[in-house]
């Protein structure tokens, strides 16, 4: 492979690139897409292939003949084994194959005979997309580089789809531009000879949830394993969350037993009633060889802080920006000493666990188990019987409950029980919401309805997948954020692979009120000690909400000045200047501002003037 041009200044964490044809018109448009710092990567005529920044870590590339191969990300695959790949590959779709295998969590981009194929991962962690910029079709691996080549401003009814709480699929996949298209997860790009014609074509389906518990704990050992070494095996030192929870506790136990040094960190709650201290210390004190950091609890950033000086690029809005000063304030401090990497267990509430709706398909058939499992759901979340009766009796086919999701935007929102054991949580909009959104929300709910399905068949799966989809596009932008503040992060349970071997097990073993995550607890088993196993509680960390939206309401009140999404006419910006003087509403323990400081804050930030040499430093593209 022909590198053109060397990065400047580019650190590990944040790549992302666009793809070109090899072709002359296509490489014209590629100029334009190279900026101070980008990188080349060249088609074998010297045309440009891949143009963008990464480090050289996450790069691993080949040429066998007519084939070209590109793994961008976090992946163990040697040169030598994908030039093994390519020499055998006759068609792009054997590339099926070869994403379904190997570990890590990375894009994978091959050339073959003038055709592309470009695809991510099917956790949602690692996305394509696409567009028609100067007349030929460029695929990139961030909406907003598009977005940037085709001078789009961001397109109003998307934004106002955002501030619905939640997003339901399939609208949480449209880009926020006009022009740009997304790739489903499970799909691949493939982009013809001719520069201009494009299809999506499947390359992954979830597993079907046959293994016994018995039989996939292993299986899941050995994949988390895996996606512990592939960040832990260069050796170094890396850094891990240890929160006392299961997932966290998993991963920094792995990743103790690799050549890597591991600094384990540890932040407590503030409230008095949290036990993560004490179970974090209780895993560390057997792990001799870690250093344990446990921080001021006090020191911690609140939820909401810093709202207002956020300035990271992101090619969507996302809630994450909430939570990151929360996210980033210890890095830092792992940078100092020594770390390279932090790994965190988040996503381990999403593939360990799993969905109590696939009780509605196991109520019909399998009645007599599934009634002894729902009484004790119901006694664990306190389900009324009446609304689990009308929960398991609703059998709307997804694209039914969409379409009548558009007409109760603004209702109260239903029982836990309806959402448990349903599709999800039907989304909502709130009393800031203008009229002129509501009509655009309603219209877009709509017209998604007509033909929309759902992530799989069995609502259980197609809530699992969605939460998990839901997590990634937050993880997504953190990481990115992560990587600037000088420590990229990696979330080793969001691997293809670990996700997969989860989904595999029997749903009605994977959840059940009688046992807390016991897929990860069997398959933990002999590398957790088993005192940490036992434990059966989880921080929810609601006091530094809480206490966040009172310190910082000064903040929210300045978010709501000026504010964007009132300029756009999508909120009442007095109405929301009237909220941020009453912080102990009621209302606002559930969340209900995330979705619309969300979008507030990403329209803020594309305004916001950036200064070239943070820009190269961030690895980023031109802001749109």
């Amino acid at each position: 492979m022909t590198e053109l041009h060397e990065s400047a200044g580019t650190g590990p964490g944040d790549a992302h690139f666009a793809v070109f044809t090899d072709r002359e018109d296509a490489a014209a448009v590629a100029r334009s897409f190279s900026h101070p710092g980008t990188r080349v990567l060249a088609h074998p005529s010297g045309r440009p292939w891949l143009v963008g920044r990464w480090h050289d870590q996450e790069l691993v590339t080949a040429r066998a003949g007519r084939a070209a191969l590109a793994v961008i990300g976090c992946c163990p695959v040697d040169a030598a084994e994908l030039e093994r790949r390519a020499a055998r590959l006759s068609d792009l779709a054997q590339l099926d194959a070869l994403a379904r295998t190997l570990p890590g969590s990375f894009h994978l981009v091959g050339a073959l005979d003038g055709r592309l194929r470009v695809q991510g991962t099917a956790s949602g962690l690692r996305l394509v997309f696409h567009a028609a910029v100067g007349g030929v079709r460029v695929a990139a691996s961030r909406a907003d580089v598009l977005a940037a080549a085709l001078g789009a401003e961001p397109d109003p009814e998307q934004v106002a789809v955002r501030l619905l709480w939640p997003v339901p699929h399939p609208l949480a996949e449209t880009p926020m531009w006009r022009g740009v298209t997304a790739v489903s997860p499970q799909d691949a790009l493939i982009v013809a000879p001719d520069g201009r014609t494009v299809r999506h074509s499947a390359w992954w389906t979830p597993p079907e949830p046959v293994r016994t518990l018995a039989a996939g704990a292993p299986a899941v050992r050995e994949a988390l394993a895996a996606a512990v070494d592939a960040r832990t095996a260069p050796g170094g030192v890396v850094s891990c969350d240890l929160s006392g929870g299961l997932d966290s506790t998993s991963v920094c136990f792995l990743a103790d037993r690799s050549p890597a040094r591991v600094v384990a960190s540890t932040w407590p709650g503030r409230d008095p009633a949290d036990t993560d201290l004490y179970w974090a210390e209780q895993a560390a004190r057997a792990m001799p060889g870690i250093e344990h950091v446990v921080w001021d609890a006090d020191a911690s950033p609140l939820v909401y802080e810093d709202l207002l000086t956020i300035d990271d690029l992101l090619d969507e809005p996302t809630i994450g920006v909430m939570d990151r000063s929360r996210v980033l304030h210890h890095l830092p401090a792992m940078a100092e000493r020594g770390s390279r990497l932090h790994l965190t267990g988040i996503g381990g509430d999403h593939v360990a666990w799993c969905s109590e709706a696939y009780y509605h398909r196991l109520a019909r058939t399998r009645p007599l188990f599934a009634l002894r499992q729902l009484r004790g759901f119901r006694a664990l979340w306190q389900w009324p019987l009446g609304e689990t009766v009308r929960a398991l009796a609703d059998a709307r086919p997804y694209g039914r409950w969409l379409g009548d999701a558009a007409g109760q935007l603004r209702a109260p929102l239903p029982a836990t029980v309806r959402t448990g054991l349903g599709w999800g949580m039907p989304p909502r909009i709130f009393d800031w919401v203008t009229p002129d959104a509501e009509r655009m929300i309603g219209r877009v709910l709509r017209e998604a309805a007509g033909s929309a399905a759902p992530l799989h068949p069995d609502r259980g799966l197609h809530a699992d997948l969605d939460q998990i989809r839901a997590c990634t596009r937050i993880i997504r932008q953190w990481d990115r954020m992560a990587a600037r503040a000088g420590v990229p992060m990696a979330s080793p349970f969001l691997d293809d692979r670990v996700i997969e071997t989860c989904l595999a097990v029997r749903p009605d073993e994977r959840v059940t009120p009688w046992r807390y995550k016991p897929l990860l607890t069997a398959a933990m088993s002999g590398i957790v000690p088993e005192p940490c196993l036992r434990r059966t509680t989880k921080a929810a960390a609601s006091m530094d909400a809480s206490n966040g939206l009172r310190e910082h309401r000064a903040d929210l009140m300045a978010l709501w000045e000026d504010s964007r999404l009132e300029r756009l006419g999508l909120v009442d910006g007095d109405a929301l200047r009237r909220l941020a003087r009453r912080p102990s509403t009621p209302e606002l323990r559930d969340a209900i501002l995330y979705s619309t400081i969300a979008a507030e804050v990403w329209l803020r930030g594309l305004s916001r003037p950036t200064d070239p040499a943070v820009t190269a430093k961030a690895g980023t593209g031109n802001r749109p």
